[in-house]
This record gives C-alpha cells, structure tokens and sequence, in this order.
C-alpha cells in the first residue's frame, strides 16, 4: 500500500555473531497516536522531542499502516502476526483470552521470546484486554490506579461513550497513568537481567478521555485546526458512510463545531501527545544511562490513527489514510539510520523481531519482516498494507494509491501524489481507465478468505 504515513521507528542489526549476546527489545506502543509528530509533521504544533530524537536514532517509516482500524483488531493482528480477515477478530467488544482455541493455536510475540529464553515483562497497555499469561513479569497496568484521578471536564450528550471528554486535569503528575508506566518501565532498564529480555511499555495517551497535566494543556494556545472540505462526502458510496458513521457513541464533527469545542479537543489532543513524548523521554533517558544502552533493538509505534475533524470525522474505525496510517520507529544498535517511504505494515513486527533478535521462525505468522529495508530503506519493494475494518471491507495502500472495497462491492479510490487529503474519490460513478488499470491491480490484494467475526 502506498502512501499511509504511520510511525515506524526501526532499527535492525546484522546477523548475530556465534557467541554473542542475545540484543534486548524495548517494545513501546503509543494508543490512538497519528502523525502529529514532529518527525511526520502531521500538525505545525506538534512538540515531540523525545520522539524525534528516537527517529533520529533509527529507522523512520513513513508509510506505515495499522490491519486493524480499532484497538482490538489491531493489537491482536500485530502481536499473533495474523490478520484480521484470517483470525475474525474484528472489534473491541471481547477479548482474545475469552478465546481459548485462538490462544492454543496461536503464540503471541512476547510468548514466542519467552519460549526463546527470554525474559518478557509488560507495564501499561499492551494487549487490549486479557491474556496477561503471555508475559511472565507485569507491571502496573491501566485502570489500576487512574480510578478517582481523572475528572470529567464537559457537559456532553448522554449517548457518548464514557471515555468521550477532554481537558486540563489538576492532579498530581506522578499519578497519572502514563508516569506510573513509564516510571517502573525506567525502573527495568536501570536493573541487571539475567536473560535477554523483552520489555513492553504502553502509554495509554493521546486516547480518550484527551486529559493532560494542565500544565502541559495551557503550553497550547490558539490552535490550528485540520483542514476540512465540506463537499467531502459527495462522492462516497453508501456503505463509507454506514460504516464511518456506524458508532453513536463518537462525538460528530457536526456537534463539535456547534458547540465550539472543535478547538479545545485539538488543543487537548496536541497537549496528550507532548505529555506522552515527556514519559517516553524519561525511558530513553533511563536507557541510555543504564547497562543495556548498547544491547537494545526499540520499537515505537501506533496501534492505529486518529481523526480530529479530518474528512469530517472523529475517533478511529474507517479505512481512510488517517486511521490505517500510524507512526513506526525501529531502532537498532549499529543499524542504518534514516527514512523509508515504503509501504510497510504493523503485521510486520512480530517476524523482523524474531529475525533481529535470531529466534526460531513461527511459521503461522503472515507478515513479511523488514530486514531488508532496514538495512537500506530504497531496496526493491514489492508489498502493499493491508487494512481491516469489519469482514469484507479492506483498504489497500501502496506508495502512491489508496484503494478500499467495501462488503457490498462499493469501492473508493485515491491518488496520495495529488491528493493527500483523499478529498477526491476517483472510483465514483466510471473510473477513468488508467484509474481503472489501478483497481484492478491493488484488487489482486484483497484476502481470499474473510472468516467471520468471533463471539
């Protein structure tokens, strides 16, 4: 798939040599980050230094795209190498645990380090729910101290889901969720190990409720707001409307505007974003300070995007660039530094992982690793990102085109080259033939099989 921008920060290492140490992992995942960061200059006030100077440090991926347009979906995806379509995991409704032939079929990724002779430990949000077996040390986790702490701001509609607020909050800063994680996470990587390990860190911000320190908050002022075309919608087919307008529970961009909160969500969003990138510093610092500094592969990424107004829509769950695209970083010691324009998909961690750190291959994974643009970002590239929401309807991205079809047939297209905003969908009514030539193409991508959702 072409043009999504998702943060990928990678670094990958040579072959390990006979005798040497096994490289640690720093595992870090960022929940409903787009690319408003500074390396990705998704918004002019973006402040992310401690994200930009891990990008700095690695492999910056700028086309990189989420298989699951939710938490859910997509956590599970990445972290069994599996897509969505192949495991009829969908949405966020259950949890993989409730599942037990999935779990006994399946190996997760910090699993398969564990059974490698790696030593796994997790703080924060990893897995979106249940399965806390497959990490053998866990740390604090999210919900087990926020409880009281965070205050809801705004009167909003009845209908909203709970989490649905936004604004400054006035509690102590080492309470809040993302400092507890990052604090014992830091902790880890200062101490000695006796094995290799692999260390995943979950910081819940920027997702909802957008609560800050309201000092990070009030360093935000007069915001810039997303670009926005009102015609948008006018050649959208019916099932993008059912399917992106499908949750009541989200905010509408309509209500947002009327009631003049358009702004201090962007505003809040923006504060989340730099009050994240402070936790993430405090790690690195950690790291760089500590005994595995020269011994330790960090991975940084999204589960998935977010809109803010863009194309008229809040939240995550649609097919659009703003949702599939998701930043990745990889880092490793020694490894080349730079960017890749690639189009290149989360599904791919779990297999560059395992070949990094030179662990057994698990042959049920469906990703293809990225060693090879790691070790030169323009080497020839021949894959696409695919992304899920609900069975049958996908959206593929190449470097320059993205493509959806929908379960009823209904497709859009969009030329990323001259149509960032994807304001134009050029599979309405006829396509032209040279636009026909590209469906045609990106079609051949789409799965064969779409196993149906799991209860």
């Amino acid at each position: 798939m072409k043009g999504l921008l998702r943060f990928c920060f990678v670094f990958i290492s040579l072959p390990l040599a006979v005798g040497a140490k096994p490289p640690n992992v720093l595992f870090i995942v960022v929940d409903d980050l787009n690319d408003w960061i500074g390396c990705l200059g998704g918004h002019p006030q973006s402040r992310t230094p401690n994200i930009d100077r891990l990008a700095s440090r690695g492999m910056l991926f700028t086309n990189a795209h989420c298989q699951g347009t939710m938490c859910n979906p997509s956590r599970i995806s990445l972290l069994w190498g599996r897509r969505p379509s192949s495991t009829g995991f969908y949405d966020n409704h259950y949890h993989v645990s409730k599942v037990p032939e999935f779990l006994k079929g399946h190996v997760s990724l910090p699993k398969h380090f564990a059974a490698s002779g790696y030593k796994t430990l997790t703080a924060g949000k990893i897995f979106h729910g249940g399965a806390p077996e497959q990490s053998q040390v866990v740390g604090p986790r999210p919900g087990q101290w926020r409880k009281g702490l965070d205050q809801m701001v705004h009167k909003k509609p009845k209908t909203w889901h709970r989490t649905w607020d936004f604004g400054p909050q006035d509690y102590e800063e080492t309470k809040f969720t993302d400092h507890v994680t990052a604090t014992w996470v830091a902790e880890q990587l200062g101490s000695k190990h006796e094995k290799p390990f692999f260390l995943s860190c979950g910081f819940y911000r920027p997702h909802v409720p957008f609560f800050p320190p309201r000092r990070v908050y009030e360093s935000f002022a007069e915001v810039q707001l997303p670009r926005v075309d009102e015609n948008d919608w006018s050649d959208l087919p019916d099932a993008a409307r059912g399917v992106s307008l499908s949750n009541a529970k989200i905010p509408t961009h309509e209500w947002m505007r009327e009631n003049n909160r358009w702004q201090q969500a962007v505003q809040a969003y923006l504060a989340c974003v730099r009050w994240t990138d402070e936790q993430l510093g405090r790690v690195l610092d950690a790291l760089d300070k500590g005994p595995h500094a020269g011994n330790t592969i960090i991975v940084l990424f999204s589960d998935h995007g977010y809109h803010l107004g863009e194309k008229q829509r809040w939240s995550k769950f649609s097919l659009w660039e703003r949702t599939t695209r998701v930043p990745l970083i990889i880092s490793v010691p020694g490894g080349v530094k730079g960017k890749c324009d690639q189009p290149v998909e989360l599904l791919s961690l779990y297999p560059t992982l395992v070949d990094l750190c030179g662990l057994p291959a698990n042959t049920k994974l469906e990703g293809v690793g990225l060693r090879a643009l790691l070790e030169n970002p323009g080497a020839a590239w021949e894959n696409v990102a695919l992304s899920t929401l609900g069975q049958n309807n996908h959206a593929v991205r190449d470097r320059r085109w993205r493509y959806i079809r929908y379960a009823d047939g209904s497709e859009e297209l969009y030329d990323h080259k001259n149509d960032p905003n994807e304001w134009r969908n050029l599979a309405a009514k006829d396509p032209l033939p040279e636009h026909a030539t590209v469906i045609k193409r990106l079609k051949a991508h789409l799965p064969k099989i779409n196993l149906p959702q799991r209860n």
